[in-house]
């Protein structure tokens, strides 16, 4: 008989009760596909007793990862917990040095660890998969290591926090205040237990970090990660961009250019008629650009217990096949150190401020744009009851780098009644 591919799970959560769910209900298929049978040894996690909707009957149970990590009785680690130090770091670690393979979930864990642990990897002769740490149920990892492994990669670009998208959505549709759809996310459920990590976009440029990481061979870099979550987005900006033909979403930028590596993420308005502009509720989306393929786009659901189950089951089958590559594609050894740029590639800017209602006050605007060689595309101010007026500027293709020169001279104006928003309009 075949030899089984033996799985050490850690963590009992929605994705690994999603794959536990999969191996108990799939086992035949599993096994048709691979050329062996995928089981189950031993699990892991915080408490035994809790009912997760599905039989843990016939497993090993281990109160400690890094116990289950070094089972001879398991041959790949499943990990499943999260955080990036603690429990994981040290059963991940245990499980490479113990001669396993790991898959996991946790896109914390490699984008602030993934180097090492790809290089103890790479000693150990093992890799560690990730599938479903970038974009729940889309085969991104996959795409970029294999389909697209011809291709010099120029651009990858994507919406990938389902959460974020879901909020920003939301307001689009219902008309409703950001701190009204906020409530109602984390009343359903949607937001992390930090809710910063969604909303402050750090999920995301996780994300984002391990996607540059593959599609340019250089080392995980989270700090080099540009971040800028949805907070200050209000329903008047949703409005205005609508009105202009756009919508917002949470967009995460990485390419090379010849001053280094740009990696952003950041609240951009996209147009209306886009792929992007079209993406509803938690769906992800990412876009890659290749000199080979030119552009391909990827569309799914981004998180879940399926999705993100069927995610990691990939990798697993993958293994199970005796498929090996490098944790990031090459060997990490060969990964380089990516020179930081700021991104500063030329767009045209949505800016929205109040101002003072003073005679001059908008010509004191236009002129510290026009003095950091900044041109105006459009401009509004709209009716108000009040002491400030809401204006919303449009500037033709500028570089950030000006209009923060530009937002910090408008401080000095003594105009301002609040700090102005800046958000890129990303054309293509």
């Amino acid at each position: 008989m075949t030899t089984p591919l033996r799985l050490g799970i850690a963590g009992l959560g929605t994705v690994g009760v999603g794959v536990v769910k999969i191996i108990r209900q799939k086992a035949n298929l599993l096994a048709d596909r691979t050329g062996r049978p995928v089981v189950i040894t031993a699990v892991s996690a915080r408490t035994r007793d809790r009912d997760r909707g599905v039989s843990l009957a016939g497993y090993d149970w281990e109160g400690d990862p890094v116990a289950l990590a070094r089972r001879d009785d398991v041959d790949v680690f499943v990990e499943l917990m999260g955080g990036h130090d603690g429990a994981a770091l040290e059963a991940t670690q245990a499980a490479l040095d113990a001669g396993k393979d790991v898959v996991t979930a946790n896109k914390a864990l490699l984008a602030h660890r993934g180097q090492a642990l790809a290089e103890r990897a790479e000693a150990a002769g093992r890799t560690i998969r990730f599938e479903g740490a970038v974009a729940g149920g889309i085969p991104i990892m996959k795409a970029l290591t294999e389909g697209l492994a011809g291709n010099e990669i120029t651009r990858v670009m994507g919406v990938m926090n389902g959460t974020c998208n879901y909020i920003l959505t939301r307001m689009q549709d219902s008309g409703l205040p950001y701190e009204t759809v906020f409530q109602e996310a984390s009343d359903l459920g949607y937001l992390e237990a930090d809710p910063t990590l969604d909303v402050g976009g750090i999920d995301a440029g996780h994300k984002l970090a391990l996607l540059s990481t593959v599609a340019f061979g250089t080392r995980v870099d989270f700090d080099a990660v540009e971040l800028e979550g949805i907070e200050r987005i209000s329903i008047e900006d949703i409005r205005q961009a609508s009105d202009l033909g756009y919508r917002i979403k949470l967009l995460g930028v990485a390419q090379m250019t010849g001053r280094g590596l740009e990696q952003r993420m950041s609240p951009c308005l996209v147009p209306k008629s886009s792929p992007l502009g079209q993406l509803k509720g938690g769906t992800n989306m990412v876009v890659i650009e290749g000199d080979a393929v030119e552009q391909i786009v990827l569309r799914g659901p981004g998180a879940g217990e399926g999705p993100t189950a069927s995610a990691v089951m990939g990798d697993v089958c993958d293994l199970a096949r005796g498929c090996r590559v490098p944790t990031f594609g090459q060997p990490a050894s060969e990964l380089t150190q990516a020179r930081v740029a700021q991104s500063n590639s030329p767009a045209p800017f949505y800016l929205r401020m109040a101002l003072l209602d003073r005679p001059g006050a908008l010509a004191k605007i236009a002129t510290v744009l026009g003095e950091a060689g900044i041109s105006i595309d459009r401009m509004r101010q709209t009716r108000h009851d009040s002491s400030a007026a809401p204006v919303l500027i449009v500037t033709h293709r500028t570089q950030r780098s000006a209009l923060d020169a530009a937002i910090a001279a408008m401080q000095e104006t003594g105009v301002l009644a609040s700090d102005p928003v800046a958000l890129r309009i990303e054309t293509a």
